[in-house]
């Protein structure tokens, strides 16, 4: 007799637990927030590992978690800012990144400059795209 599929509980795998996730997206972020800012070390390893995670996220690898049926009207507000924040670092990094118009990460520069902060930024970073890669 076949079970109905209501009473089948997904176990999830160990590595996909907060308690291996959290630890492992923590020394991500530890030995990034140790590269220099803006260096080819850098740049190189946010690549690696964003592709890492794009690549998870395109294969059904990691299970996913289940979507919001629908957004609240009240989302579209926090979608504004984060329009206009790409439109002014877009564009002054198309037209260069001069004392006149810096880019917003030009003027983090100085804030990131401390590892531990880059670091813990980073870990933000990470953990954002690991929601969405779970999505």
């Amino acid at each position: 007799m076949e079970q109905p599929s209501e009473l089948i509980a997904e176990v999830p795998r160990s590595w996909d637990r907060p308690v291996v996730s959290v630890p492992v997206l923590a020394l991500m972020s530890l030995v990034g927030g140790q590269l220099p800012s803006f260096s080819p070390q850098a740049n190189l390893y946010a690549v690696g590992t964003g592709g890492a995670l794009v690549w998870l996220g395109l294969t059904n690898r990691v299970p996913r978690r289940p979507v919001p049926q629908r957004l609240r009207s009240g989302a579209v507000w926090w979608v504004l800012p984060l329009v206009i924040f790409g439109v002014f670092e877009g564009s002054t990094f198309v037209l260069g990144s001069t004392d006149d118009f810096p880019t917003f990460s030009r003027l983090a520069d100085p804030v990131l400059d401390d590892r531990l902060f880059r670091s813990l930024v980073y870990f933000g970073w990470l953990s954002a795209f690991w929601g969405l890669v779970r999505r």
